[in-house]
C-alpha cells in the first residue's frame, strides 16, 4: 500500500467495473474456464475457496502445508484456521516453483502442496501432480490470477486435487469465488444464501463501482434517489449499532483475513448472474490485447520490463506485472498519475524474507501489478499507455 493518502483518486478501474460491454460475446471458440475443470461450488472469495479446499483435503492440527514463499497475505490465512502450519517454498525469479526446494521441504506432516499461477501464468503442473503423487500429497491449484486459461490442452484447475478461484479479480462483481475439484466429489460442500442484506449490498456495489467510472449513465441516473437513500439509511445504522456485523466478507473491501462465518456462504445471486452471463472468449481476448499493448508501450524504456518476456497464447493475464528496478519511486510517480496499480506480496508474511527466498523478497519489492482487464475503454487504456511511459520517463 502507498503511504500517501493525498494522492488523487485512480482515473481508470483496477479491477472490472460492469458496463453493458461486459455482457458482450468474443468472437471464436469458447476459451476454457476454471470452472471447466470439475465439479464447482460458487463462494463469496478465493480465499474461501482454500479455507473449504483445505478442510476438504483433512488438513488439520499439526500437518503442514507448502505455500509458495511469494504470497498474497490473504493465502496464510486459511491455513491457519485449520490449525496447520505454512512452511514456505522457493521461487524462480520467473515465481515459478522452485520445485527442488519444494521436495527437500517435505516432511512427515506435510499434508498439501499450495501452487499459484501468478498472474494467470501457469505452473508447471505435470511436475508438481508427480512430485505430490510420488508423496502421497494432495495439490491445491491456487487459481485466484486465472480463472481462464490451459495448461497442456487441460483447464489450469484440472492437475490438482482442487483448485480455488477468484471470480471478483475477472469479473465486474463485488464479491466470488469457485472451489473445483475435478477429482473429489463436493457433495460434503453445503453453501447456504447470507441474506437479503448481503444479496442487495452485492447487487447495489456491482452498479455503484459501474457508475463512478462513468459507466451505465442512465440507470444511474434513474437509481440516484434509492442509492442516496440507502447510503443514509446504513450510515444511519452504523451510527446506532457500531458493531453491526458485516454485510459482506472482508475480501470484497480488502482485508486479507479469513471470516469463517462467511465458509458457508454461497456467491451472491449478482455475482453468478454475471458469471453465467459473461463471455470468457472476450475477457481473453481484451486482457491479452491490453497486456500486449501495455507490453510494446514500455518496451526499450529504462528501468523497467514484464516480468515475463513472453505471453503464451493459452495465458488470460490478471494483471500486467511490471518489473521495475526503482519501485517505490515508480509506484508514487504512478500513483500522482492516477494509475491504479498492485504490489502483489508486498509485504509478505511475518518472517519470510530474502533469507526465506530472495527470488520472492525481490518479486514482493519490484513488481508492480498494471490493470489490464477487459472493461477498459480504448480512450481509457490510451490514457494508461501514456501514463506509464511519462511516470516511467520522469
Amino acid at each position: 500500500m502507498l503511504a500517501n493518502t493525498h494522492l488523487p483518486r485512480p482515473v481508470i478501474p483496477l479491477a472490472p467495473v460492469l458496463s453493458l460491454d461486459s455482457l458482450r460475446r468474443g468472437a471464436g471458440p469458447r476459451a476454457a474456464t476454471v470452472l471447466d475443470a470439475g465439479e464447482v461450488r460458487l463462494v463469496t472469495s478465493g480465499r474461501v475457496a482454500l479455507a473449504l479446499a483445505l478442510r476438504e483435503i483433512g488438513v488439520g492440527p499439526g500437518d503442514e502445508v507448502l505455500l509458495p514463499a511469494y504470497h498474497s497475505g490473504s493465502m496464510v490465512p486459511p491455513v491457519l484456521w485449520r490449525g496447520a502450519l505454512p512452511v514456505f517454498y522457493r521461487v524462480a525469479p520467473d515465481a515459478q516453483a522452485d520445485l527442488a526446494d519444494l521436495a527437500a521441504r517435505i516432511g512427515p506432516r506435510t499434508r498439501a502442496v499450495m501452487a499459484t499461477h501468478f498472474f494467470g501464468f501457469a505452473q508447471p503442473l505435470a511436475a508438481l501432480r508427480a512430485l505430490c503423487d510420488a508423496h502421497g500429497l494432495a495439490l491445491l491449484e491456487d487459481c485466484a490470477h486465472a480463472l481462464i486459461g490451459e495448461h497442456d490442452g487441460r483447464p489450469l484447475g484440472a492437475w490438482g486435487d482442487y483448485a480455488a478461484a477468484s471470480t471478483m479479480k475477472f469479473l465486474p462483481v463485488y464479491e466470488g469465488g469457485a472451489l473445483v475439484s475435478a477429482r473429489h466429489s463436493l457433495d460434503g460442500v453445503a453453501l447456504y444464501s447470507a441474506g437479503a442484506a448481503f444479496e442487495m449490498k452485492a447487487a447495489l456495489n456491482t452498479l455503484e463501482r459501474g457508475f463512478g467510472y462513468g459507466r451505465l449513465g442512465a440507470l444511474r441516473a434513474a437509481l440516484w434517489l434509492p442509492l442516496r437513500a440507502k447510503e443514509g439509511l446504513w450510515n444511519s445504522l452504523k451510527r446506532r449499532r457500531p458493531a453491526t456485523p458485516r454485510l459482506a466478507p472482508g475480501s470484497s473491501d480488502s482485508s486479507l483475513d479469513l471470516d469463517p462465518r462467511w465458509t458457508d456462504k454461497r456467491a451472491s445471486l449478482t455475482s453468478r448472474a454475471i458469471l453465467r452471463w459473461s463471455s470468457p472468449t472476450r475477457i481473453a481476448q481484451r486482457r491479452r490485447a491490453h497486456y500486449l499493448r501495455l507490453q510494446d508501450a514500455i518496451a526499450g524504456l529504462p528501468g523497467v520490463r514484464p516480468l515475463h518476456r513472453e505471453l503464451p497464447q493459452s495465458t488470460c493475464p490478471w494483471l500486467f506485472p511490471l518489473l521495475a528496478n526503482d519501485p517505490d519511486a515508480l509506484a508514487q510517480r504512478l500513483a500522482r498519475e492516477g494509475v491504479p496499480l498492485t504490489r502483489f506480496g508486498h509485504p509478505l508474511a511475518s518472517g519470510v524474507g530474502p533469507s526465506t527466498c530472495a527470488n520472492a523478497a525481490r518479486l514482493a519489492r519490484h513488481v508492480l501489478g498494471l490493470p489490464c482487464h477487459q472493461e477498459l475503454r480504448e480512450d481509457e487504456l490510451r490514457w494508461l499507455v501514456d501514463a506509464v511511459r511519462r511516470a516511467v520517463r520522469a
